[in-house]
């Protein structure tokens, strides 16, 4: 990375008034704490407000004037791409979000960039997630921030009905296929859910606190352990 463009960085990085130590800042850009040093002091010299020391940490005062950001071709495009699956994949408000992230993007980028997003020719089927999947994602999505317990009416592959209360935990997508992954209070373990044979949800009016060996933490290690020893039960169905 040239130096020009890790000074940058460097600024960029202390956007939002975040206490940085120098050693994080030389493990995000791959360089020394010396190093770090150096260019903090030459920044400072040139009279960017970062204050702070070696040792603490460093921050930006509030009401310095950025410059604009400023991507490379390849992450304007990955950008693009990304915000153009989630509206044809994600939830309804995701959709409307990435939509409203790239507006932003698009106008603080340099006029000679501006354009690049609407050459960026990726695009993605907009009628694979139905309606009522999209609500569904958006309102588990809400409820795996705010650990909200919810009440499912689950359909299984065969077709067979089971009303249970799950801690929902994450989200996986599959391509075509989102899944919710929760800790089944009825089953007593790790189940993963489909979300488009989901007839029905519902808050249950409770909320849960991270409990050890409940998390998705947890989860991750269940399935290492499964797959390093060959277990082929479906635990994590949705049965």
């Amino acid at each position: 990375m040239r130096r020009a463009d890790r000074l940058f960085q460097i600024v960029q990085h202390f956007r939002g008034g975040r206490l940085v130590t120098a050693q994080k800042l030389g493990q995000w850009l791959e360089v020394s704490e010396r190093t770090i040093y150096r260019d903090i002091a030459d920044l400072q010299s040139t009279g960017v407000p970062i204050d702070g020391e070696a040792g603490v940490g460093y921050m930006m005062r509030e009401g310095f004037d950025l410059p604009p950001l400023m991507f490379t071709r390849d992450e304007i495009v990955a950008l693009v791409a990304g915000a153009r699956m989630v509206r044809a994949f994600g939830g309804a408000a995701m959709a409307r979000a990435a939509e409203e992230a790239l507006v932003k993007i698009g106008a603080v980028l340099p006029d000679a960039e501006k354009d690049r997003i609407a050459r960026t020719e990726i695009h993605a089927p907009m009628w694979v997630v139905s309606d009522a999947d999209r609500k569904a994602i958006d309102f588990i999505e809400r409820a795996v921030e705010k650990r909200d317990v919810l009440a499912l009416d689950y359909r299984d592959e065969a077709g067979r009905s089971s009303v249970r209360e799950v801690r929902p935990l994450g989200l996986w997508f599959w391509g075509k296929v989102w899944t919710l992954i929760a800790w089944c209070e009825l089953r007593g373990d790790f189940r993963a859910f489909r979300v488009d044979r989901i007839a029905a949800i519902a808050k249950s009016g409770r909320t849960f606190r991270p409990e050890r060996g409940k998390q998705l933490a947890d989860f991750y290690r269940t399935m290492e352990r499964r797959d390093a020893y060959g277990d082929s039960s479906d635990r994590a169905s949705g049965y």
